[in-house]
């Protein structure tokens, strides 16, 4: 199975001396879906960091879609979209007008960005809004705009943090739909939630990230084994057993 991303002997952080994440490896393939989880301050979005760009690994390499960013910037960042945890979006753009820009920035025909734009507009019931400035959108709204611009040119790599917050029901369902739709037709996902349960349902395997280190990683039934757990322990009750009794809980 083709590898679109894969992270490898990784440390890294902000102060070059003391590195906040260390000897982080692991890989996402065509077609699946890996969740990273953790504790807050675990290390996932310095991990998430790095895979952007916006950090520098003080060891070890990351490749996304066959090369790193240092042989090739502009494959390297057209391999992936990113969703970050609270939307970014320009205050005085129209939802069509960012839809437009990220279009532009991909390289998507015309065509295809009409056909795209009004399928992700309709799956997300913001076919009224799209003439709507950013400043005037709900949280919930800007959340569904990020998503919309994340989906838009078809990367084989989708990265996205915390995706279900500000979203109700009608927008998570979308979401998760959206997903597993991208998903059947190849698409990788990495994601970073909290919530379990739901992410349980969806990934194919896991990278379980604790005081910077990989505390457990692989397919359900494999963090259950490195976790001492019983067959049928769910992902919340696998997590609680590599992090809640250090942390206290």
């Amino acid at each position: 199975m083709k590898t679109i991303l894969e992270i490898d002997k990784l440390y890294g952080g902000y102060l070059f001396n003391k590195p906040v994440i260390q000897n982080i490896s692991f890989t996402v393939a065509e077609g699946e879906m890996v969740g990273l989880i953790g504790l807050n301050g675990a290390g996932k979005s310095t991990t998430i960091k790095h895979i952007l760009g916006l950090l520098t690994p003080q060891k070890g390499a990351i490749r996304a879609g066959g090369t790193t960013l240092q042989e090739n910037p502009e494959d390297y960042r057209a391999s992936f979209t990113y969703v970050p945890e609270s939307p970014e979006l320009y205050d005085e753009l129209t939802i069509r007008e960012h839809l437009e820009l990220t279009a532009l920035a991909y390289g998507v025909s015309r065509g295809e960005y009409e056909e795209r734009s009004a399928s992700l507009l309709k799956r997300f019931r913001m076919e009224e809004k799209q003439g709507s400035f950013s400043m005037h959108l709900s949280k919930g709204m800007r959340q569904k705009v990020m998503l919309m611009n994340a989906f838009l040119p078809e990367p084989p790599l989708y990265i996205i943090d915390e995706p279900f917050l500000g979203l109700d029901p009608l927008g998570i369902r979308s979401l998760l739909d959206l997903m597993s739709d991208f998903k059947q037709r190849g698409a990788s996902f990495l994601i970073s939630s909290h919530i379990l349960s739901t992410i349980e349902k969806y990934c194919d395997s896991y990278v379980v990230l604790h005081h910077g280190i990989v505390a457990a990683q692989g397919k359900l039934e494999d963090i259950r084994k490195q976790a001492g757990m019983p067959s049928g322990a769910s992902l919340d009750e696998i997590f609680f057993a590599l992090t809640g009794e250090e942390a206290g809980l």
